[in-house]
């Protein structure tokens, strides 16, 4: 016999004459989540109450243990039939009790045995058991030795691959000539799951077991090779944020074994579901999916992620689908309309139109309404009470100072910090595709070489092309269509001709003294009464007093001087009645300057009588129509022409053929052509620093230059408005009635209008047509006519 036949002879003698010592009944302990192997070395850190007294128990049995498997490792309390009935005899090399309780101990695996019988159960399992024997061959043939190889060889290069192989590991496995011990030592190495282990425990034939333990360290191997390959691929290409998200990935990968939950995981999903909540045309869901996979594949905390991410939530945000059902019942879109706003009687007629076509055609596409007017008239507030009528959300978006086009088209989503533009703001707000959208003051719009904001406005506001309006961020179609878009102006004519021929402009000229003592009744006086904190009983204001505040204190076509004069009085009654004074608080004409102080607005001194060379004309500005006095003085010179009061070239103009009408005509006047001759003529617009222009102060220029020539005065309670022409013809004019009710705010009582106007006095309110005489003339003879008195002779001393 060989040497190293007799040296395996003696350590296999030697191991079954060690594994007779054995107890046939031995304490159990359950391990989770491995198997034991023979020969196997391992700390095993033991912590439930019936584990610990088993380990405790072994000491009586000269420290040997039985370790089974559990069939499933989150069972806390398993009982025998959660086991596996195959299990390693371990021996307890050396044990340690914890500070918590717990016990490490090191155990080393000895020999195969199997339960036959659980004789105890309680405090700890104590199971008698039969121990199993290996069949490995005495001998073994060519195939044995290739198997055995082949397992050494692919484990060292599993090893090699995880950067584990040493010197001492092949000196071990090449010290091994039994399959047995071979497939334990490499099964007890590499990471199997426990249902694999245990199949590869149960095999009592060493070779059938080396077997089994090749093709799975085959799976290994390759899976191993893979994620080697993966890694050279890519590190050289991955950037430190990419090695980040790596080792991130690993980490989510460790979490989802463990249980928890993965944060991008939860987060993709929430956007697919948004998305098909959304209900978006196909196109557009395309390309939002297409971001989201895009998403999915990037590093969470990169900044590209952050920018589709906001673009996702840009997107699933918009109402694509999502609309509020119109409430189109007229009579009480009429209350409400009414209840808000007192007067306005033509506007609230042409919006109950609105409702009414609506109510009768729903797919009638979304018209453009403009309301012009001066400043605190009401647009906004009709605005919100269209919206209220037709329950309706409403949003208001201010486009005063705005020129840059990416204000509303939106910026492109290559620009750091861009957004969409006002429009898709707004709905992302309202959350709903068909609110009242009201556009503020569209004629302040300006431009630059930013864009022009009005060119992209066309495309939104049309309903010929807003079903398809494209958003330079969503860079996607969104029908605007179902969006009723009301627009603000002061003035008509700074609005740009493109999208003013879009729109159906609703004039808004203000309000008559009687309408603005109704409002501040009805409205003004009850609201600041509640801003401040008091009640309706505590104060009275007068009939006679709210008079004077809108005459005295105001001088405008709206209402906010007079709201602010209102909230005066009550900041100061609230005053006294915080100090601790009682009673009702009475507001009468004569104790008005004690809350307001002294009347603003009077008459101007010149206006008081009627002179020579200075004429009342009428002017129409963005806050109203104003009285606009015109002032003529001749003083010795040559002939020329001085205008003055920061006035335009159209008002310079009309100076001009002002005075040529009048050297024209000089002899029909009495004028001589010495007069003309030897004087220099000086035309003033008071207020200089105030800039005017205008195409309707001609006749009152002309009024103002004969009376200083003629020396006939011009008639104070006579306010004119008309363009003239060389030969005297009166043009027409606009505005004339928001002129008209300036005249009247001003004390005017008649009111010169060229003849082409006449239709204008239509829709004249009748309190002006009341008050006011308008006389229609078509030559600046008929003006004259009217406006200059007879010349007053001297009296001869």
């Amino acid at each position: 016999m060989a040497e190293a036949d007799i040296d395996d002879l003696i350590e296999i003698i030697e191991k079954e004459s060690n594994l007779e010592k054995i107890p046939k009944s031995l304490p159990m302990m359950p391990v989770r989540d491995i198997v034991v192997f023979t020969d196997m070395l391992l700390p095993l850190f033991v912590g439930r109450k019936k584990s610990i007294r088993a380990v405790e128990e072994c000491v009586e049995y000269d420290r040997y243990i039985f370790l089974a498997a559990q069939k499933d490792s989150e069972l806390e309390n398993p009982g025998l039939e959660d086991l596996y009935s195959v299990g390693t005899i371990g021996r307890i090399q050396k044990m340690i009790k914890l500070p918590d309780g717990r016990i490490k101990a090191l155990v080393q695996g000895l020999a195969k045995a199997k339960v036959l019988e659980c004789v105890k159960k309680k405090p700890f399992f104590k199971v008698d058991i039969e121990i199993l024997k290996d069949a490995d061959p005495l001998e073994l043939n060519i195939e044995d030795e290739a198997l055995m190889r082949n397992v050494k060889e692919a484990s060292e290069k599993l090893l090699a691959l995880k950067g584990e192989l040493s010197g001492d590991v092949g000196d071990l496995l090449s010290h091994i000539e039994s399959p047995g011990k071979l497939a334990d030592l490499v099964a007890s190495n590499i990471n199997l799951k426990v249902e694999d282990a245990q199949i590869l425990l149960e095999i009592m034939d060493g070779t059938e077991r080396l077997k089994k333990v090749n093709d799975l360290l085959a799976r290994e191997l390759d899976l191993s090779t893979v994620q080697a390959k993966i890694q050279i691929d890519v590190k050289d290409e991955i950037s430190r944020n990419q090695r980040d998200y790596y080792l991130r990935e690993q980490v989510k990968a460790i979490h989802r074994e463990l249980g928890e939950s993965d944060e991008k995981l939860a987060e993709i999903k929430e956007f697919k579901a948004k998305i098909k909540k959304c209900k978006m045309p196909l196109d557009c869901e395309k390309e939002t999916k297409k971001q989201l996979k895009r998403l999915e594949q990037m590093h969470s905390d990169s900044s590209e992620a952050s920018v589709v991410r906001t673009y996702l939530d840009c997107i699933v945000e918009l109402p694509w689908s999502k609309s509020t059902k119109d409430f189109l019942d007229i009579k009480k879109s009429e209350e409400v309309l009414d209840t808000n706003h007192f007067g306005l009687d033509k506007v609230k007629e042409r919006i109950l139109e609105y409702l009414s076509v609506r109510k009768l055609n729903p797919k009638k596409k979304g018209q453009i309404i403009c309301f012009v007017g001066p400043p605190g008239v009401g647009k906004t507030s009709l605005g919100q009470a269209i919206a209220k009528a037709m329950k309706r959300k409403f949003h208001r978006v201010s486009l005063g100072g705005i020129r840059d086009e990416a204000e509303i088209r939106g910026h492109r989503r290559t620009y750091i910090g861009s957004m969409p533009g006002r429009i898709l703001q707004g709905l992302r707000q309202c959350k709903t595709n068909n609110p009242v959208f009201m556009l503020d003051e569209i004629d302040k719009l300006g431009n630059d070489f930013r864009g022009d904001p009005s060119s992209a406005l066309l495309e939104a506001l049309d309903p010929e092309q807003n079903f398809e309006f494209s958003d330079h961020y969503l860079n996607m179609p969104f029908d605007l269509s179902k969006v009723l878009f009301i627009l603000t102006a002061n003035m008509s004519d700074t609005i740009p001709s493109a999208l003013l021929d879009r729109m159906e402009v609703i004039r808004i000229s203000g309000y008559t003294r009687q309408e603005k003592k109704v409002i501040a009744q009805r409205h003004l006086f009850p609201r600041k009464l509640k801003d401040n904190g008091l009640i309706r009983r505590s104060i009275h204001i007068s009939s006679g007093a709210m008079e004077s505040i809108i005459a005295d204190y105001t001088l405008e076509a709206g209402l906010r001087g007079l709201e602010r004069n209102l909230d005066a009085i009550c900041r100061k009654i609230a005053r006294k009645i915080a100090e601790g004074k009682k009673g009702k608080f009475s507001i009468t004409k004569q104790n008005l300057t004690k809350y307001l102080g002294p009347p603003k607005y009077l008459s101007e001194l010149d206006q008081e009588e009627s002179q020579v060379g200075l004429a009342t004309g009428l002017a129409w500005t963005e806050v109203g129509g104003e009285q606009l006095y015109i002032e003529v003085s001749l003083y010795q010179g040559k002939g020329e022409l001085l205008v003055t009061g920061q006035i335009g070239e159209v008002m310079q103009e009309s100076a001009r053929a002002a005075l040529t009408y009048t050297k024209a005509n000089a002899d029909k006047f009495d004028i001589s052509k010495e007069d003309i001759d030897s004087n220099d003529i000086h035309i003033h617009v008071p207020a200089g620093a105030i800039p005017k222009d205008g195409p309707s102060a001609g006749i009152a220029m002309a009024t103002a230059l004969i009376s200083a020539f003629t020396g006939r005065k011009v008639n104070n309670k006579v306010g004119m408005t008309g363009e003239i022409s060389l030969r005297g013809r009166v043009l027409p004019i606009g505005g004339l009635k928001e002129k008209a009710l300036g005249a009247l705010r001003a004390g005017i009582d008649h009111i010169i209008i060229p003849e082409k106007n006449k239709n204008d006095l239509y829709d004249m309110p009748k309190v002006i047509k009341k008050k006011i005489k308008f006389t229609c003339v078509k030559d600046i003879r008929e003006v004259l006519e009217i406006a200059l008195e007879e010349k007053i002779e001297p009296k001869k001393a």
